[in-house]
């Protein structure tokens, strides 16, 4: 059976594993993401000699990532945005490389072997320092005219006030849910994390379970949107939220009183958690070299 060697660039760590076609994982390691292109060119193309014989690279990569192979837009790791990286890195590895966006991998994921698999029309939701995500079109996946298919965290949910905090994104991420205690605690922001927040309000910290509410109560409002943007049959949440037991729970109860408020547009969401959550981007990644490759046969 052919396996992949699957990559997952993020801004703190690279994950890479062994992936089996039929989306097996075998082995799953991370290590510091690489400080230059020269550094990443290298680390993958080590990667690739180690665990020989795979039959290509797989990469999810921030930004958006064009067919050729150049990530254009910007992200945590400024030294991809310019260069033809699947280009370099076939010259290192001498093997077919893949590249997608992380946001749409993770979304592959689901329709490979998640939540999505037995729907054709499906949005998928990545929440976490900010929001992104991924629009699957009967099976295909929808990257948009400038690459930013997907990009719902831009969307506007309170125009009052011009600026990046009326966004979706500036309202319903993690960073957005930290803010808003540190302002309630009058503390600085840098001191909490997204996990703090949700522990202490676990321990009924009065500011943290308010801060938590508003939080779910945003990502609602923006998922109601979606429904009506696009009608699908599921949307899925995912990123580091997707481990909360409690996410659809909380983010169902906050629709239902959206959609108590409302005189119309009665249809609910159907929303699920990403079922393999840290796992969606690697899974994605091979997913979407495994439709490259079909391209060609």
């Amino acid at each position: 059976m052919n396996t992949y060697l699957a990559v997952d660039l993020g801004g703190t760590f690279m994950k890479y594993a062994l992936i089996t076609e039929e989306g097996t994982i075998q082995l799953k390691e991370k290590t510091k993401s690489p400080v230059s292109i020269d550094d990443l060119v290298e680390t993958v193309g080590r990667l690739s000699e180690k665990l020989f014989p795979v039959k290509a690279v797989t990469m999810s990569s921030p930004g958006a990532v064009t067919e050729e192979g150049v990530v254009q837009g910007s992200s945590a790791l400024p030294y991809l945005h310019g260069p033809n990286i699947k280009n370099l890195l076939q010259k290192r590895v001498q093997l077919p490389v893949y590249m997608e966006n992380d946001a749409n991998c993770a979304a592959y994921a689901e329709v490979w072997k998640g939540a999505g698999s037995e729907v054709r029309n499906m949005l998928s939701v990545v929440i976490g320092t900010g929001i992104g995500g991924a629009i699957i079109k009967d099976g295909v996946l929808h990257r948009g005219n400038h690459l930013h298919g997907g990009e719902f965290g831009y969307m506007l949910l309170n125009t009052e006030e011009p600026g990046f905090n009326q966004t979706w994104s500036g309202l319903a991420s993690t960073q957005a849910l930290v803010r808003r205690f540190a302002n309630a605690k009058q503390k600085n922001s840098e001191d909490y994390t997204g996990e703090d927040i949700f522990r202490l309000a676990d321990e009924h910290d009065q500011e943290a379970v308010e801060a938590v509410e508003k939080f779910y109560y945003y990502v609602a409002a923006g998922i109601y949107n979606l429904q009506y943007m696009y009608d699908p049959e599921l949307i899925t949440i995912g990123g580091g939220i997707s481990a909360r037991e409690d996410l659809i729970t909380k983010v169902n109860e906050k629709l239902d009183v959206i959609m108590a408020s409302l005189p119309l547009g009665k249809i609910k969401p159907a929303i699920a958690a990403f079922k393999f959550r840290q796992h969606s981007n690697l899974l994605g990644a091979v997913y979407h070299g495994r439709l490259e490759e079909m391209k060609k046969e």
